[in-house]
């Protein structure tokens, strides 16, 4: 991000000693963690996660068995034995582990009971599956949400599934590996080596400093077990024709799927407005009556049933999806974003999904809701889900309550662009297109961003073939090939995509579009209010943009975007991100404090600018 490095430099030793000031008001809060181990920070929800009760929602809304309010499924989430390795010897079978780990936060978070880093680690656990998972020819799926990096799962001392990706959901057919009967013993080897290989990282550092935080390592989301036909559905996705009227269904599936049926009907508040039916392997066109469009003012979500039939055995899943287009078109001579045919200004946050107590994991459902609500309360209409795949609850949240994102891809390490291998370029692909496949059905994504200021971009044509990749796979969203293509490794314009984008701190930044893109400020803002007493312990503080106090940052921020909302409509602009909806570590320029616990600037008049700003864009 612009001018951060410099300005790290500066704020350290202040940093240090702001923080070293606050150790003794945090000295005194509640940790409230079930494990009794100290946290460097509390949230509201701190307290609310115990082995009994860690993320008991089902994981997965768009696919449930047989609904999302009576999902038939066992979860794994709570205490695994656990064991730091050398990586060197294979995992034993059938002897506990010397640790426990809290599954599925990670292990260098206070909530995991284990709080430090490891590259190699086993989880081991056994479970009795209730009988009728297996019944009537049943098979028997594990499912992770996400397991950081490299993980290798085995069944009663058979390898069922190897993955090598630390952001997208993986599962297994364990039915051969299982006893007749007794305690199924479930190990999982991970290699979780961050910054020391040219993987997909985010902002993970194993020495975090500044801009880039703490590691996030291990099994991240929840872990279950749930009983399916011998031929069953992966995935469905639903697109919305460019008419507006139907939508395009696909699905994926499990087992032999040769002569099988697909049949889906949709719901509006409960009243069927459409079925379509066909063999499971062909898209098919599910028209809608009297079609009703998802927007950030109307979130509106059709739901659906979708039955699979072979040889007499069915699977049936409840699924769920909003009917809205975006595409590019030109409005007054100029480059556009239009949602649903109508030019939308999209107003963002920043928002990286760290928290103080969870890490990568936020502690509770109602936690991982609430940096979504907040935005929306703000008057933001967008989200720019910042170098981070989430959990599927977080897309399900963001649907439902109606915000707009833009998906980031998890970055390679920085500062190696002229050292990444043919191999670490490919398996970047590869996983840039792994997690467009996992992500494309969630309706609140508008477009995807493959590379931010240059991270692990080895070449300036390597964004503009990153972006012709993600548009094969998804035409129906934007791509945004480089999100700040002023800063900061290799720099440059790879003239690609469907958004010019910059980054300018303080700004905002005014991009006009060009011949073939829109346009958008991708960062900007940034004012800095530390509040002691909710500060990350030990954090070296940026202080850019410092302001005094809450009435300053407020009064700074309304400043900061009336100048958007004055200026940028005469360049024809589409949008404009605000750097964040919360601090992080030792970033201090959050609408929110790391914590959740003060809201940093006054809600009501934030909102206020922000609805004008997006009413002075649209007007034009």
């Amino acid at each position: 991000m612009t001018n951060r490095t410099k300005a790290m430099k500066l704020g350290a030793c202040i940093g240090l000693l702001l923080a070293s000031g606050m150790a003794t008001a945090q000295a005194k809060e509640d940790t409230g963690v079930w494990n009794g181990m100290k946290a460097p920070l509390t949230t509201p929800w701190t307290s609310k996660v115990s082995p009994g009760n860690a993320l008991p929602e089902y994981p997965r809304p768009q696919l449930a068995r047989p609904s999302l309010e009576h999902p038939r499924w066992m979860n794994l989430n709570g205490l695994w034995e656990f064991a730091a390795t050398d990586g060197r010897t294979e995992p034993s079978f059938g002897h506990p582990l010397k640790d426990k780990v809290l599954v599925p936060y990670p292990i260098e978070s206070v909530l995991s009971g284990i709080q430090k880093h490891a590259d190699f680690m086993v989880y081991r656990r056994t479970v009795d599956i209730p009988s009728d998972f297996t019944a009537h020819g049943q098979h028997v799926m594990l499912n992770f949400g996400a397991v950081a990096q490299e993980a290798t799962v085995y069944v009663n001392g058979k390898q069922v599934a190897r993955h090598t990706d630390g952001y997208t959901s993986f599962a297994a057919d364990i039915t051969a590996a299982l006893k007749p009967k007794g305690p199924q013993e479930i190990v999982v080897a991970v290699h979780a080596p961050v910054d020391g290989a040219n993987v997909m990282v985010g902002k993970q550092r194993l020495k975090p400093e500044g801009i880039f935080y703490t590691a996030a390592s291990g099994i991240w989301q929840s872990v279950w077990l749930e009983p399916v036909a011998a031929t069953s559905l992966a995935q469905l996705d639903f697109t919305a024709t460019p008419s507006l009227d139907a939508f395009t269904v696909t699905a994926k599936t499990q087992g032999d799927a040769n002569d099988a049926t697909l049949r889906v009907t949709a719901y509006a508040d409960g009243k069927a407005v459409g079925e379509a039916s066909g063999p499971a392997g062909k898209p098919m066109r599910l028209a809608i009556a009297q079609p009703r469009l998802w927007s950030p003012t109307d979130p509106f979500l059709y739901t659906f049933k979708a039955t699979l039939e072979k040889g007499g055995q069915r699977d049936e899943v409840t699924s769920y999806a909003g009917m809205r287009t975006v595409a590019l078109a030109n409005v007054g001579g100029v480059n556009r974003i239009v949602l649903n045919g109508k030019p939308t200004f999209l107003l963002a946050t920043l928002d990286q999904g760290y928290w103080p107590d969870g890490l990568h994991t936020a502690p509770t459902d109602e936690a991982l809701k609430f940096d979504i609500q907040k935005t929306k309360d703000f008057g933001f209409n967008t989200i720019r889900k910042h170098i981070k795949v989430e959990p599927a609850r977080w897309y399900y949240w963001a649907d439902r309550l109606g915000l707009m994102v833009w998906q980031d891809m998890p970055a390679l390490p920085n500062g190696r662009n002229d050292k990444l291998s043919d191999a670490d370029k490919a398996r970047f692909r590869t996983d840039v297109s792994a997690i467009v496949e996992q992500l494309k059905g969630e309706t609140s994504i508008i477009g995807w961003i493959p590379f931010n200021e240059g991270w692990g971009q080895w070449s300036i044509p390597a964004a503009a073939e990153l972006a012709k990749q993600i548009k094969q796979l998804d035409p129906s969203r934007l791509v945004n090939a480089r999100s700040g293509l002023n800063c900061c490794d290799t720099k440059g314009d790879p003239h690609a995509g469907d958004v010019y984008d910059v980054h300018d701190y303080q700004g905002p930044g005014l991009p006009s579009p060009d011949a073939t893109r829109a346009s958008m400020d991708g960062e900007h803002g940034g004012l800095t209010l530390n509040v002691p007493g909710h500060v990350w312990p030990n954090s070296a503080i940026n202080p850019y943009g410092a302001v005094k106090d809450a009435t300053a940052l407020t009064d700074g921020y309304v400043a900061n975007t009336a100048v958007l909302r004055d200026k940028g409509p005469a360049k024809g602009m589409s949008g404009a991100v605000y750097t964040q909806i919360t601090d992080v570590e030792g970033e201090h320029n959050g609408l929110y404090t790391y914590d959740r616990k003060v809201e940093k600037m006054d809600e009501a008049k934030v909102r206020a600018i922000n609805e004008a700003t997006i009413r002075a864009f649209e007007a034009r």
